[in-house]
């Protein structure tokens, strides 16, 4: 099972030389890949701008959104920007892509909350015929530039109810899942593989999941406070329930890498809720 983490990028005050320095030692260490996740009412860092910047700045690590809100955005230039990227890092952009779940995300650029499965539905369309050179609109011409991997960067979605999980079998490379149970998380990714197998597509979806973490007493308290900010959407709650789904030692760690390897999950990508840059050595003397 490949181990990837992601960027602070979502950790409110964080710099961009911290975002590119941890960029650098995750691309050094042990790690498959880096990501980085999304809204648009909150004061994270843009996806698509990061990762272009992390490109330059690293030579081996996938980049990964983990996930981007594709229908906040205009389909076409989302293809054109992600084909730039996998360009810029030869070949080596994942778009784990999804709807969200804030009403006020869409509600700030303009867009319907309540039509974002089928406005993604056809987003995901256009991308294809974009990243495969075909024209978008009459006489409109092709978009490029061509992205390197072949039919376009490599896409995840993630997927809970039933409409999405079609969509992933029917468009995506793989799935993108959360933390948590690992027998709910085989049980979404089993659909996901049915429905793949309904489109008649070969072979199998990737297994992809993420998790929260927060290593060293000094970051606990931080990291905890820093989950019911980012969840504090969802309720009192849920909110403290994401803080204490945060895992907080080595054998945290060690135990959710055992236990999602034996449901046969591809990679585990680790969210950092801190952005201490010794949360990258921290993590990688776990899993490396």
């Amino acid at each position: 099972m490949k181990i990837g983490i992601g960027l602070p990028a979502s950790i409110p005050g964080v710099s961009g030389e911290s975002i590119l320095d941890w960029a650098r030692q995750a691309d050094s260490g042990p790690f498959s890949s880096v990501g980085i996740i999304d809204r648009v009412v909150y004061p994270n860092w843009d996806p698509l701008i990061t990762l272009a910047a992390v490109a330059a700045v690293t030579q081996r690590v996938r980049l990964t959104t983990t996930l981007l809100i594709a229908p906040v955005r205009d389909a076409a230039l989302l293809a054109k920007q992600a084909a730039s990227i996998d360009v810029l890092s030869a070949g080596r952009l994942t778009l784990g892509l999804g709807v969200g779940r804030r009403e006020d995300d869409y509600a700030a650029v303009g867009e319907n909350f309540h039509r974002r499965g089928r406005r993604f539905d056809q987003q995901l369309a256009v991308m294809k015929r974009v990243w495969a050179g075909e024209d978008t609109a009459d006489g409109a011409g092709p978009i490029g530039p061509e992205p390197v991997q072949t039919g376009g960067p490599e896409i995840l979605i993630g997927a809970f109810a039933p409409a999405a999980i079609k969509r992933a079998g029917r468009w995506a490379d793989g799935y993108l899942g959360g933390g948590g149970d690992p027998q709910a998380a085989l049980a979404l990714y089993n659909a996901v593989a049915e429905a793949w197998k309904e489109h008649g597509r070969p072979g199998s979806p990737r297994f992809v999941a993420t998790n929260a973490f927060a290593l060293g007493s000094s970051a606990l308290e931080r990291g905890a406070a820093q989950a019911r900010h980012y969840n504090q959407f969802l309720g009192p709650d849920a909110a403290d329930q994401a803080a204490r789904r945060i895992l907080t030692t080595p054998d945290a760690i060690r135990q959710v890498i055992q236990d999602f390897s034996q449901v046969g999950l591809d990679e585990m990508v680790f969210l950092p809720q801190v952005s201490d840059l010794d949360q990258v050595d921290r993590l990688a003397e776990i899993v490396g």
